[in-house]
């Protein structure tokens, strides 16, 4: 590794708030495989720490779920998780730790914009974590987990309870095996740029709550927090 790679990895060692006894493993952990099939003269590419790096993210995020959220259950909690750690989320994770500015990219991929791809952002921000567990282990890993998704899981713990209630719904009558849920178009008001729904739940044939809105996906959710709500459930 040359002097002023050194230097880089120092500077992001800093963002980390974390200092590898290994610095080639933080390499490794921003070296697409673009580069190693172009440029890389033998580098090792980052996918395997990418691999480790998703599990020890999933692993952090359900850790903090079950011990400060007591309240949800597990189907709550997963679609939490998901927000948490789906690719928007590591984008936006990478965007703060400024991952682009590090990442060691075929000549190719750099002229194509890779540097903001969040794809390939995401997959950095998972082989970091990866990095960081191999090199200091589950409690430095975990501390960056939670310093870059803390404000996230609140927004999605609020995402979840507040809006999903057509999965709440859904998810409580096949656990009660009640039959299937739909919903039916009550009426449809006003001029096209300012329409109105108006949305009834259906629960095996018996009419259920009802919800206006915007939209028809608006109007579901208020039907199903409207049947919830005749269900003391909400």
């Amino acid at each position: 590794m040359d002097f002023a790679r050194q230097k880089e990895l120092e500077e992001l060692q800093r963002e980390l708030d974390y200092t590898f006894k290994d610095i080639t493993v933080l390499d490794t952990a921003l070296t697409h495989t673009s580069y190693v099939k172009g440029d890389g003269n033998g580098s090792e590419h980052n996918e395997r720490l990418e691999f480790l790096g998703d599990a020890v993210l999933e692993l952090c995020v359900s850790e903090r779920l079950y011990k400060e959220y007591a309240d949800l259950n597990e189907g709550v909690m997963t679609r939490v998780r998901a927000l948490c750690v789906c690719e928007g989320a590591l984008h936006r994770a990478a965007g703060r730790l400024g991952l682009g500015k590090y990442l060691r990219l075929s000549h190719g991929e750099e002229n194509s914009g890779g540097r903001e791809k969040p794809s390939i952002l995401a997959d950095a921000t998972e082989a970091v974590i990866g990095a960081i567990f191999l090199d200091g282990g589950i409690e430095r890993s975990r501390a960056l987990v939670q310093r870059i998704v803390e404000d996230g899981i609140e927004k999605a713990v609020q995402s979840v309870n507040i809006k999903d209630y057509k999965t709440m719904l859904q998810e409580h009558v096949q656990k009660k095996h009640m039959g299937n849920v739909t919903y039916e178009l009550v009426e449809a008001s006003g001029p096209d740029h300012m329409r109105t729904f108006t949305l009834r739940a259906v629960i095996a044939g018996e009419k259920k709550g009802i919800g206006s809105g915007a939209s028809k996906q608006e109007a579901g959710q208020r039907a199903a927090k409207a049947t919830l709500e005749e269900m003391g459930l909400v």
